[in-house]
């Protein structure tokens, strides 16, 4: 965030010129859209409405960045924003008509006009009641947060701030326009923007914002997996996602939907002899962000923000918990938590609504982030390396960034003697797969190679087969196909003979 353009004097009161420059700067920021904007508003003055700019462009505005969004609110009801903007748009949809939403598209901007909200909720099941409402000062009090309650009338240009979101903004503070109790009794889902816009936009939640979360923590659970995940993964693609997800388990929210973080806060024993857990986990996430390659980098920089790095880099230890054993004489081991925590990961990921692919990912690599550890001084064999890549697959790039990331030791000897050896490891990866075309390790005889030198049908036995000889490629490398068939026949021979 661009450092404070203005700060506000130190009982808390902004004299009334003091928005001014800001909202200059702002007005400034919003030119290359303004006579689009202005145009519309003139058409929807013609037609007796208002319309104003609203919420996160807003906001931007002041912050000095460009929304991706131009979000509008009127007293205008869908069919007449429709009535209105036909013609004028080059295309428009309906999509959110129940919900007084009408999309539409001027040119390369996307444009979404919805009409103002006074929503009732049924606050057990979360399910609102759609009312529409007569004003903008209505229509704002209901929105989450002061810094998204800000509103520029067209084509006026009047800024609109009733709830003291410049001064919220200012201060880089998160508050709600009503009580924080209400707003979030409201919606639930609220706690979790807190959040995320305090990871996105790095700002503090006001104290009786905080305090509300912890009251009513407990009730995010009536909201769907679906709409916690959005959320969640917003704040994890942020980025400062360290503030958000603090904030999540300080609160309990985590406890709703994500037990595992919080589970990560171990006790440590009274000589403090293992790490926090949780804070490493953290770290972790942090240094896997700093090994992500540009957004617009190629695949094997692993573009940041990457997801599955980052839920693995994060998760990659929640095995511990369930595994941790204080061993004689003091020590503390944690064995096989990388295979546990692989499997919590796949169930939470499950739960949270995460899409197959997603959750295979980061499983996987919870479940190889120790590979490397028994790698010590170099002394695998090539094919201890040839299996190290085959069973990383495509997420070769991405478990190098977690082992390194994995790497949190204040020894620095010790640190440099991990980074040394990783770079050994690497170094034969690249070494191997330039002999061998390591990336796509095969059996030396495909499928109709097994079955005509057996003699036998695809099936069970036929896979069988391929897997053999594909073990025989990681051990051995490349022998040729009628070594690779020697190897087959005296496998299938003792195979027989053990039948």
């Amino acid at each position: 965030m661009p450092d404070r353009p203005d700060t506000p004097p130190a009982d808390g009161h902004e004299p009334a010129d003091a928005g001014l420059p800001l909202l200059r700067a702002a007005v400034a920021r919003l030119a290359p859209v303004l006579p689009m904007l202005t145009e519309l508003g003139e058409r929807f003055a013609a037609a007796g409405h208002e319309l104003a700019l609203v919420g996160g462009p807003v906001r931007d505005a002041f912050l000095g960045r460009v929304s991706p969004d131009l979000d509008l609110t009127s007293d205008a009801r869908p069919d007449d924003i429709l009535a209105i903007v036909v013609g004028w748009a080059d295309a428009h949809w309906d999509i959110g008509r129940e919900f007084g939403t009408i999309g539409l598209r001027k040119g390369s901007h996307v444009i979404e006009i919805t009409t103002y909200r006074a929503d009732t909720y049924d606050r057990t099941s979360r399910k609102p009641e759609v009312m529409f409402g007569d004003s903008l000062e209505g229509d704002l009090v209901r929105r989450d947060f002061t810094v998204n309650a800000m509103a520029i009338r067209l084509p006026s240009l009047e800024f609109v701030d009733v709830h003291g979101g410049l001064s919220d903004l200012v201060r880089q503070r998160l508050m709600t326009p009503a009580a924080p109790e209400e707003s979030f009794a409201d919606d639930p889902l609220r706690m979790m923007r807190a959040a995320r816009f305090a990871s996105q936009l790095g700002f503090d939640v006001a104290p009786e914002v905080r305090a509300a979360m912890v009251e009513r923590a407990g009730t995010l659970s009536i909201i769907s997996a679906e709409r916690v995940r959005d959320e969640f993964v917003k704040l994890l693609l942020s980025p400062r996602p360290r503030l958000g997800l603090t904030l999540l388990v300080d609160t309990g929210l985590a406890d709703v939907f994500l037990p595992e973080l919080p589970a990560l806060r171990l006790e440590l024993d009274e000589h403090h002899r293992h790490k926090d857990v949780y804070d490493h986990s953290l770290i972790v996430l942090e240094q896997a962000m700093d090994l992500e390659g540009p957004a617009d980098g190629p695949p094997e920089s692993v573009p940041g923000p990457d997801l599955v790095l980052r839920l693995a880099a994060l998760l990659h230890d929640i095995g511990k918990p369930a595994t941790r054993r204080f061993e004689d004489g003091g020590g503390v081991s944690f064995h096989h938590h990388e295979l546990v925590g692989a499997k919590l990961a796949s169930r939470r990921m499950k739960a949270m609504r995460f899409d197959k692919d997603t959750t295979k990912q980061v499983a996987r690599l919870v479940e190889l982030h120790l590979r490397f550890h028994g790698y010590g001084d170099g002394q695998w064999t090539d094919s201890a390396v040839r299996r190290y890549v085959n069973d990383a697959g495509p997420l070769l790039t991405r478990l190098h960034r977690l082992t390194r990331s994995d790497c949190t030791t204040r020894n620095a000897r010790k640190a440099q003697r991990l980074s040394r050896a990783y770079d050994d490891l690497e170094k034969r990866i690249e070494r191997l797969a330039a002999e061998e075309e390591l990336a796509s390790v095969r059996p030396e005889l495909n499928g109709n190679e097994i079955a005509e030198t057996l003699a036998i049908r695809p099936g069970p036995v036929l896979g069988e087969a391929y897997d053999f000889l594909l073990s025989v490629r990681l051990d051995d490398g490349p022998i040729g196909k009628d070594a690779a068939r020697e190897k087959l026949l005296a496998w299938w021979s003792a195979r027989e003979s053990v039948d």
